[in-house]
């Protein structure tokens, strides 16, 4: 290698003898720099979606190829984020594709030690079915007075803040629905 051929790899010599003299152009620019490509270039297609996180709804555009996410970078078209995503906003990209992200449904028996996979139908009966059961148990039909209560101690909602006023509207109703007294969520807070 020459000594010609290394000065002009050094980009302080470059940035001297060439027209880049601020060196915010060609003189910064190195051959693995100039062959750089965004993540999002190889997309098929992008996906309009909305950060899950909290409450503010701040848009997300999602680059898909091959089926697979590639990317998510926040929705400049949005007009509550305006194209910004906070740290974990910024991070979502973890909720699908980290590999500790777990896939199937499991199950722990009451005083056993290992996880058992079982099929998301199985999950939704047992549920569906310990809902009822602890309604049924908690159900006040009356009070001490013969006064009408119709309602159950035995289930309570607590919503987190990820959830919008619609979720928490349907909530409400199934939860009330269902006889709860306890049903709060973080989103007022």
């Amino acid at each position: 290698m020459g000594v010609r051929t290394f000065l002009g790899s050094w980009p302080v010599y470059r940035q001297l003898t060439g027209g880049d003299l601020l060196g915010r152009g060609s003189a910064a620019t190195s051959p693995r720099t100039a062959a750089l490509e965004p993540r999002t270039a190889g997309a098929d297609r992008v996906v309009k979606s909305i950060c899950p996180y909290c409450a503010v709804g701040c848009g997300q555009n999602v680059y898909v190829k091959d089926e697979r996410v590639i990317q998510i970078e926040g929705d400049p078209d949005s007009p509550i984020s305006r194209g910004r995503l906070c740290p974990k906003g910024s991070a979502s990209k973890q909720l699908v594709t980290g590999s500790a992200r777990e896939q199937h449904v499991l199950y722990r028996r009451p005083h056993g030690t290992q996880w058992e996979r079982l099929d998301l139908g199985t999950a939704m009966e047992m549920v569906a079915d310990r809902v009822l059961d602890a309604r049924r148990r908690g159900w006040q039909d009356a009070d001490g007075h013969g006064r009408a209560l119709r309602r159950t101690t035995g289930l309570a909602s607590l919503g987190g803040a990820t959830l919008d006023n619609e979720e928490n509207y349907l909530i409400k109703k199934l939860f009330t629905a269902l006889g709860a007294i306890q049903i709060e969520n973080q989103a007022r807070i």
